[in-house]
């Protein structure tokens, strides 16, 4: 039997994270593709993000069908792909002026290649890259690379630097998973992931 579940957050109710979601107002909205793999993904956080941006769509699905409302209702001239690639620009250096809108791919690296490969739409976007992203602090979930960032720092990233935009909510709200994702671990488990 599942667990009854947050209706806003999502989550189970004994780990409803709402208390720490606040809204960033921002700008350029923001879309996030997510792959279906992530939806119940206790540590995902690409839901968490869309609920605290205060223009945000976040999209499952896999093909171009399942982002055919996106695709026919954008221009995608104007859409800034973040995804690093031999064709991306470094975000803190790069002229955005025509970028009316970001996305954001959401999975593994493994899983956002995947989407990449199965969309060749997105190839064609103006696509950016980090050239100079802090550290991630989303200790909890290993990645391949060492300059992965979960979903939503990436956003918080984007944000903060394209327009000066007031991330520490997004930040905190990453902590607070985080902090509870540790308590759910046995002690020694919580006591390697506190030391990474």
């Amino acid at each position: 039997m599942s667990r009854a579940r947050c209706p806003h957050c999502q989550r189970p109710l004994s780990h409803c994270l709402c208390a720490d979601i606040s809204m960033l107002q921002h700008q350029r909205p923001v879309t996030i593709l997510r792959h279906p793999s992530e939806q119940q993904h206790a540590k995902a956080t690409a839901h968490l993000a869309a609920l605290s941006l205060s223009r945000c769509e976040l999209i499952d699905g896999e093909g171009p069908a399942d982002f055919a409302a996106f695709i026919a209702n954008s221009d995608m001239r104007r859409v800034g792909l973040i995804y690093p690639s031999l064709a991306s620009q470094p975000l803190e250096q790069a002229d955005v002026g025509e970028i009316d809108s970001w996305l954001f791919l959401d999975g593994t690296w493994r899983k956002a290649h995947k989407l990449l490969q199965l969309n060749p739409w997105l190839q064609s976007l103006p696509s950016f890259h980090f050239a100079h992203a802090p550290a991630s602090a989303y200790t909890i979930r290993k990645a391949k690379r060492s300059d992965s960032l979960s979903t939503l720092e990436a956003i918080a990233y984007t944000l903060a630097t394209t327009e000066q935009a007031e991330v520490n909510g997004l930040h905190q709200l990453q902590r607070a998973l985080i902090e509870q994702q540790l308590q759910a671990m046995p002690s020694a488990v919580r006591q390697r992931y506190r030391e990474l």
